[in-house]
């Protein structure tokens, strides 16, 4: 009688244990990857600096494209579900589709505040066409765009935005300024703060640049 529920519990410690593993070689490749290239990486040094045996990033991964491929997978994942979760919860608490633009600006800066390599990797490979991940890539950045898509067509649906609003390539702009400005930030601009560079693109976003109300 006891046997289906032990044996549940013990594939659910093996999947947590998995993802765990499976984390922390994300985590290894990604900041491998930004420092040396994808090329000059190998598994030997992707294993060595996750602590596991390299039989374990093959347990895990087919080959190293395969754990790229799936990185990117992992990465633009966990970007589109902060928008998708930013922009639910404004709109939950009363917002407008404006406001919940902004908090997707916002969640865009906190993901690549906390996981910049990540980025870094992400907009490097947008310019590569000569990757066997391209098509996934595009796949999966697809899918962010498509959360800022979403709240677009909401307000136009409901006359918060213009109908002359070309959605698809308004929603890659917004993306891409936020990519482009944290990156910036990052890089030449550290001393500011997260609020500092959400308040400059939040007035871009609200179309308060020229002063006028």
């Amino acid at each position: 009688m006891t046997s289906a529920p032990v044996t549940i519990r013990a594939m659910e410690r093996s999947s947590t244990r998995r993802e765990a593993t499976r984390q922390k070689l994300y985590e290894a490749a990604v900041t491998l990857i930004a420092e040396q290239g994808f090329s000059a990486t190998t598994v030997d040094e992707i294993a060595e600096r996750a602590g596991v045996a390299k039989g374990t990033v093959y347990y895990n991964f087919a080959s190293k494209s395969v754990l790229f491929e799936e990185l990117l997978r992992h990465g633009v994942g966990l970007l589109t579900a902060s928008l998708r979760e930013a922009a639910e919860r404004t709109v939950r608490e009363g917002g407008s589709r404006v406001d919940a633009l902004d908090a997707m600006v916002r969640a865009g800066l906190v993901f690549i505040d906390r996981y910049p390599s990540f980025t870094q990797l992400y907009v490097a490979e947008l310019w590569r066409t000569n990757r066997a991940w391209q098509s996934t890539l595009m796949v999966v950045r697809q899918e962010a765009v498509a959360v800022v898509e979403d709240v677009l067509r909401e307000g136009m649906a409901n006359g918060e935005f213009s109908e002359e609003i070309d959605v698809p390539l308004t929603a890659a702009a917004l993306v891409g300024m936020v990519l482009v400005a944290a990156l910036d930030w990052k890089a030449f601009q550290p001393e500011r703060s997260l609020d500092d560079v959400h308040a400059a693109l939040s007035r871009l976003l609200q179309g308060r640049v020229s002063g006028r109300p």
